[in-house]
């Protein structure tokens, strides 16, 4: 069988099966594991997939600059920030990580609801500005480019001070074995300070980042508390999530 050929099998099942073992992949396609774990090796150096160890696990679609994200926002991503919306009561103080949903998700907030909103992600803020009852609190910190967002210590040790009845996360990839996952080691640690200091824990995950894994983790499943998701995500990606008793709004 051609690389080619070996490639789009790999990539079918990965699909299919949310994860692939180089024994098994061997076996199957009649090839020697040395050369399935150069195929790997070649897939992930070209963003195709997420290599383990053993094998390989699907890569989140989203690593993908800020700009882009923003002019290709999918119906999807605008379904999932107004149904997180509603999870904003009145009275709450919230944290909103980076994400052109969260983003949108503040764009989606009633006008008179009154909140406190605390955010490293500046775009957040300036949605928000016509919200005339919502608090803003802007965390400052270095701008990372590539996603629009605060970091660095200045970031980190500001959020370690405040306590926030709801985390509303962006994710990048959402595995339910792995985990929370991101592909900016610099934005973990804000992420990490967000959650640990948050009662409740939502994740705003499209369809595309279920079952998907990136570089850096930023903390177990058991972190998270809510995913919100897309109306059309098939069962079938949502089962061990809802095994696992985390509560699934579509």
């Amino acid at each position: 069988m051609l690389a080619a050929e070996r490639r789009q099998v790999i990539l079918g099942l990965l699909q299919k099966e949310g994860r692939v073992l180089a024994v098994e992949l061997s076996a199957q396609l009649g090839t020697c594991e040395d050369t399935i774990r150069r195929d790997l090796r070649e897939m992930a150096g070209e963003g195709l997939l997420q290599r383990v160890h053993g094998g390989a696990l699907p890569r989140s679609p989203a690593e993908t600059r800020y700009s882009d994200r923003q002019q290709n926002l999918s119906p999807g991503k605008i379904e999932i920030a107004q149904k997180a919306a509603r999870l904003i009561q009145p009275g709450m103080v919230v944290f909103l990580s980076g994400g052109t949903t969260n983003v949108q998700l503040a764009a989606s907030l009633p006008r008179n609801l009154q909140a406190t909103i605390i955010t490293h992600n500046p775009a957040v803020a300036v949605a928000l500005t016509d919200h005339d009852n919502i608090e803003i609190v802007l965390i400052g910190g270095r701008v990372l480019k590539r996603t629009m967002v605060t970091v660095g210590s200045e970031t980190v040790d500001a959020l370690r001070s405040m306590r926030a009845d709801l985390c509303m996360l962006g994710v990048c990839s959402l595995h339910p074995e792995v985990g929370v996952s991101m592909p900016d080691q610099e934005e973990v640690s804000v992420q990490q300070a967000m959650l640990a200091n948050a009662a409740e824990t939502a994740a705003l995950v499209s369809r595309e980042k279920l079952g998907t894994v990136s570089h850096f983790t930023v903390a177990g499943i058991e972190e998270v508390n809510i995913i919100v998701t897309e109306q059309n995500v098939p069962e079938s990606l949502l089962k061990p999530y809802r095994d696992l008793e985390i509560e699934i709004i579509k």
